[in-house]
């Protein structure tokens, strides 16, 4: 399909300003000449050392030449989000290097030049099939085939090119194989350390394949208010000093917690009215332009005009959504398919501006029809072209709809499309080259005619259409962004929130006041307190939509002298919102904090004292109908295995699977068993038992493919949290160094 691919792509404070932006770009080009090692951590280290800082660079460089060339090849922006994913793609390939790299050694892998050879280039004798990447870029026009001498011949081109970068280019790519080779090789040998006995491929049988009908009655946690059970400080504290060993509250890295609460930036209802006029403004001026095109420019926040198909437009959640420029909320299609050419439609959200569309055209929704192409390359000579075309022609007088596959399969360069007799199904017009497209879109069907493109010459049959159409619009999308008045009035009202916020919060006696101080302040002002996790080995900050914000957080969770408690001096700008927010944990690896987890231990005492409570309450009944009678419940019916740990129309309860699967038999009722929903009485009704089998030699392969398949993963994340690795880099891009 590679032809068809590319026919389808298409006064003192300024002083003070001043001098702290010139002091910031002076620090700023000091620390590019001098890189990042006059902190401890640099970029960040792995086994204690910094990672190379060229090394990071180089790698980071080529991760963005890349994602910015796919996303090129798609029509999409290299946004900053992008390069900071390009960032992480490259810290993780020199993570995974350097970590593996001892590995290698130790166990002394390698690859030799023979080795290489083969794996370069797919020598099935040694056991190597073509490599995916180089089997699609040097295919043979002929057979359709991996060609590796089409491969050795751009090799040697490459080697031999006296353009520098032509030859540095290839040995970066023979080192980045000859590292995919030796990580096959290793994970390969963790794989093959990979053991299932018998004796687990038959518990896993039958775990699978018993089943056992029961009847039960369950009364949840949930049906019973927590104000209900009375639970003092001093209880929550013992309940802390018994159990804050438990692996459930082991923290295991040291994080700190943010809690904060964002104002957002909307626009007011003067805003709305000044807008709304705005928009009739527009639709009526829209409505008499005699150009489009210079009154979409001049008026439109999206700078976008096309009078050709490139202007389709489909309803959001159409299959095609996606290979088209424009769209319209679903409710709007019946509204488009009834228009006439000159129509004002709008205004009307289209998920990131209010559009006003004109209808400039139609185009039908489905096109299908088969081709032949004789192919020319771009830019070839008029005397090559018209040789084509006269072959063209030539032939056109001996194809029909009953032979037209025979002459494809005989004469067609397009050779993705040769196995589907030149088939091209399910397209738009606007998704061809325009020659393509408006032939199929407008000739009649079972038309078998000649189209010149920049591909070549196509012998081209209509096959089907569509009776309906897509419109084709000239669009004005308009922002509606809060007004610079606004926007004054809304950071006005936030900086006096945190100025009648900070007096109470210092006031406050302790830690856990004055956090629920913050929660009720944010609440009793109508936001909701949203809380954020930061890693002090990979500070991830999610949630929010720029960097200055992530940094201005980072500095006050981990900035010098940080203590919980801690409030945000100023309202933290981020994009359309402001943000305030409070140290709310500083916790450290091991036993938790009395402060991190008072809430989540009063939860768990809580549950255990309904429990309790549960238990004597059910232990008094004898039979199932008579617990459920007098509790207010019903008796359910379930049917369990021991693999799933799953209770139908309760939930995950492995706990109560595991208590059903140990020894009761068919009429026996269980006594009051506590599990993670609630407390249950459970009846065996009946026990059917798995069939008979020879051996279990297909649930061993399933279980050893499994494991295999997540070997390189799990090893890797061993490998990784063993070389106690330490990303630095956000720290250091937001000038952050603290204690760890």
């Amino acid at each position: 399909m590679a032809i068809i691919g590319k026919i389808r792509e298409k006064s003192a404070l300024i002083v003070i300003i001043v001098g702290l932006a010139l002091m910031a770009f002076i620090l700023g080009d000091w620390q590019k000449m001098t890189g990042p090692n006059e902190d401890q951590y640099g970029y960040g280290t792995v086994r204690g050392e910094k990672v190379d800082y060229a090394k990071y660079e180089e790698a980071t460089k080529k991760f963005e030449q890349m994602d910015q060339m796919q996303l090129q090849q798609s029509g999409k922006p290299y946004t900053p989000e992008d390069q900071e994913a390009s960032s992480d793609k490259a810290w993780n390939y020199i993570v995974e290097n350097t970590v593996l790299e001892s590995e290698f050694e130790a166990l002394g892998i390698d690859v030799d030049d023979e080795e290489f050879e083969a794996y370069l280039y797919g020598d099935e004798k040694s056991g190597f099939s073509p490599l995916p990447q180089l089997a699609q870029s040097f295919t043979d026009s002929v057979t359709g085939k991996f060609n590796p001498n089409l491969l050795r011949k751009r090799i040697s081109e490459m080697e031999s090119s006296e353009d520098p970068k032509a030859q540095a280019d290839w040995q970066d790519y023979k080192k980045s194989l000859i590292e995919d080779r030796k990580k096959e090789k290793y994970y390969n040998i963790v794989a093959q350390g990979i053991y299932v006995t018998k004796l687990e491929a038959e518990d896993e049988y039958f775990g699978q394949k018993e089943v056992k009908n029961i009847s039960f009655v369950v009364k949840r946690f949930d049906q019973i208010p927590d104000a209900e059970i009375k639970v003092s400080d001093d209880d929550v504290r013992a309940y802390y000093e018994e159990h804050k060993a438990d692996k459930k509250f082991e923290v295991r890295e040291n994080v700190r917690d943010i809690k904060y609460f964002d104002v957002q930036v909307k626009p007011s209802k003067s805003d709305s009215n000044i807008f709304n006029n705005s928009l009739q403004d527009i639709i009526k001026g829209f409505s008499t332009s005699t150009n489009d095109s210079l009154f979409v420019m001049q008026n439109s926040d999206v700078k976008f005009y096309s009078s050709s198909k490139l202007a389709t437009a489909v309803p959001i959640g159409n299959e095609k959504e996606q290979s088209v420029q424009n769209r319209y909320p679903q409710y709007l299609d019946a509204t488009f398919q009834s228009a006439t050419i000159g129509q004002i439609v709008g205004p009307y959200d289209n998920g990131t501006n209010i559009t006003v569309s004109k209808v400039i055209g139609f185009t039908p929704t489905r096109l299908k029809a088969r081709h032949i192409l004789l192919q020319t390359e771009q830019g070839a000579d008029k005397k090559v072209v018209d040789k084509k075309q006269k072959m063209a022609d030539s032939l056109l007088p001996l194809i029909n709809k009953t032979n037209f596959e025979e002459f494809v399969k005989k004469y067609s360069d397009d050779k993705g499309s040769v196995p589907q007799g030149g088939l091209i199904d399910n397209f738009l017009e606007a998704q061809m080259v325009a020659e393509f497209g408006e032939f199929c879109a407008t000739k009649p069907i079972g038309t078998i005619g000649t189209v010149k493109t920049m591909f070549g010459i196509h012998i081209i049959e209509v096959l089907e259409r569509d009776d309906t159409k897509f419109p084709v619009l000239a669009s004005i999308q308009k922002s509606f962004k809060a007004s610079a008045e606004t926007k004054d009035n809304v950071e006005t009202q936030v900086y006096d929130l945190i100025y009648n916020i900070e007096p109470k919060i210092v006031a406050a006696e302790s830690i856990s006041k004055k956090l629920s101080l913050f929660d009720t302040l944010a609440k009793k002002a109508g936001y909701d307190v949203k809380m954020t996790s930061i890693d002090e080995k990979n500070p991830k900050i999610y949630g929010f939509n720029t960097s200055m914000a992530e940094d201005k957080l980072l500095t006050l969770a981990f900035g010098e002298g940080a203590m919980v408690g801690d409030l945000s001096s100023s309202p933290i700008k981020d994009k359309d919102k402001y943000i305030i927010a409070i140290v709310s944990s500083i916790r450290r690896k091991g036993i938790p904090n009395f402060e991190d987890v008072e809430a989540k231990m009063k939860e768990e005492l809580i549950k255990e004292k309904k429990a309790e409570r549960l238990k004597a309450q059910m232990a008094k009944y004898g039979d199932l109908n008579g617990l459920a009678t007098g509790m207010g419940l019903q008796v359910m019916n379930a049917e369990v295995n021991f693999s799933s740990g799953q209770i139908n129309g309760v939930g995950p309860e492995q706990n109560i699977i595991g208590a059903l699967f140990s020894g009761l038999k068919d009429g026996q009722r269980t006594l009051p068993l506590v599990g993670d929903f609630g407390v249950y009485v459970i009846r065996i009704d009946k026990t059917v038992k798995a069939p008979a089998v020879a051996n279990y030699e297909n649930e061993r392969k399933q279980m050893l493919a499994s494991l295999r398949s997540n070997a390189r993963n799990e090893t890797f994340i061993a490998l990784r949290e063993k070389a106690d690795v330490i990303d630095n880099r956000r720290f250091l891009k937001a000038g952050v160094q603290f204690e760890r």
